[in-house]
């Protein structure tokens, strides 16, 4: 006699991982993001302060392109209150732009906030190199008066980052370029 054996077989096809397959893949998505994290991290805080030392460009170039359009003096220069010119030599608190008819230099009555920019994020410093220039000052040549040899600002990150360092010259006939030169801005 023989027996015959029923194997039933369900007409649903299995569904579902098994418990290997889920980690491999959980294996191979975290050695990714340990790839991808730290790149992302960098290009974001360069991103950052590219476009603060951007900001600061921007302003100069505007400060300079009013002074010629207006025939009058227009100063940039450091504010923690952007009401007002600050003495510290330190600018990432922010900084000011107005127009000076009087060219003294300093923001008294009368002169008048063209622009205001706020404090940097991300725990990043401003400074000038030579630590003592706390404005910026255009005539209506678009010369940058009162700059012994210019000026030369340097943006680091809160880390102090070499290589995401950005600089900022300023010449005496008013010329702007920046730099991404690793710290070694000269």
């Amino acid at each position: 006699m023989r027996h015959l054996t029923l194997q039933c077989r369900s007409s649903e096809p299995q569904r579902g991982f098994t418990l290997l397959e889920l980690i491999v893949t959980i294996s191979i998505a975290s050695i990714l993001l340990a790839i991808a994290i730290p790149s992302f991290t960098y290009v974001s805080r360069s991103n950052r302060m590219s476009g603060q030392i951007n900001d600061l460009l921007a302003d100069m170039q505007y400060a300079r392109a009013e002074a010629i359009k207006e025939g009058s003096d227009v100063v940039l220069c450091s504010s923690a209150d952007g009401a007002s010119c600050s003495s510290a030599t330190t600018w990432q608190t922010g900084w000011i732009v107005f127009s000076d008819p009087n060219r003294n230099g300093a923001f008294d009555a009368g002169d008048s906030v063209l622009r205001v920019r706020a404090a940097l994020s991300g725990g990043d410093t401003l400074q000038p190199q030579d630590g003592t220039t706390t404005a910026v000052r255009f005539n209506r040549d678009g010369f940058a008066v009162a700059l012994p040899g210019g000026a030369l600002f340097k943006l680091h990150d809160a880390a102090s980052t070499t290589a995401l360092t950005r600089c900022l010259q300023v010449t005496l006939v008013g010329a702007l370029s920046t730099m991404s030169s690793g710290g070694t801005c000269t």
